[in-house]
């Protein structure tokens, strides 16, 4: 389609906020590709919209990899942003994901903790003892042949933060073509954000917003 925006599920819209599902395989902003970002796409669809001259404003307040597919919350004005951003860092946002874990964990449900030190140059994020201090809860939903579905709820909100924490443990995400050494070239990345929570930053009203998964792919077999 001539607009990328057209392919984007609007999930809820106001003044203030615009609630999307990001398709997986698009990245967030402009990265080193120079492919179609959400957040151009984003603001093309605010300018035709509402006939919008000049420049749109679009706040960015949390991402997802590429690879990841799943609910998002841009806001419309920078006082929106500032107040989600401060929701964000006081863990006021909740944030649910889904994943498809190669392997039968040991444990079905409990909490995992790390530190994780992120590479800039590489991209490539470690367990390291230097690095930032990282949580999460997870629950396995179901498990089929030597696959798990879990369900994820991320305490703190660091880079590949759920990649890492399960593949370190030897349970790598299936698709994760950056940290599962035995991923196959046709393979897509098994995570998808199905839940986000928050304050409205005007009306304070609790909103929560949820997406059914994906069933292509090896969410089919779930």
């Amino acid at each position: 389609m001539e607009n990328g925006y057209q392919m984007i599920n609007i999930i809820y819209e106001d003044n203030h906020l615009l609630v999307v599902e990001k398709p997986i395989n698009i990245p967030v902003q402009e990265d080193n590709s120079k492919d179609k970002d959400l957040l151009t796409m984003l603001k093309e669809y605010i300018k035709e919209k509402y006939n919008k001259p000049g420049n749109v404003y679009l706040g960015l307040v949390h991402r997802l990899d590429r690879p990841t597919g799943g609910i998002m919350v841009f806001a419309k004005t920078s006082k929106c942003a500032s107040r989600l951003s401060e929701q964000i860092r006081t863990n006021q946002m909740k944030k649910e994901y889904h994943a498809v874990i190669c392997g039968i964990l040991k444990t079905k449900e409990g909490k995992l903790e790390d530190y994780l030190l992120k590479d800039e140059k590489t991209n490539i994020v470690t367990v390291n003892k230097s690095g930032k201090y990282s949580s999460l809860t997870y629950k396995v939903i179901k498990e089929i042949n030597n696959y798990s579905l879990v369900k994820i709820n991320l305490e703190t909100g660091r880079s590949h933060q759920i990649r890492v924490q399960f593949s370190s443990r030897g349970y790598p995400l299936y698709g994760d073509h950056k940290y599962n050494k035995n991923v196959k070239d046709n393979e897509q990345l098994a995570l998808y954000e199905t839940s986000i929570s928050f304050y409205h930053p005007i009306t304070k009203e609790l909103l929560t917003f949820n997406l059914e998964l994906p069933n292509k792919d090896i969410w089919g077999i779930f």
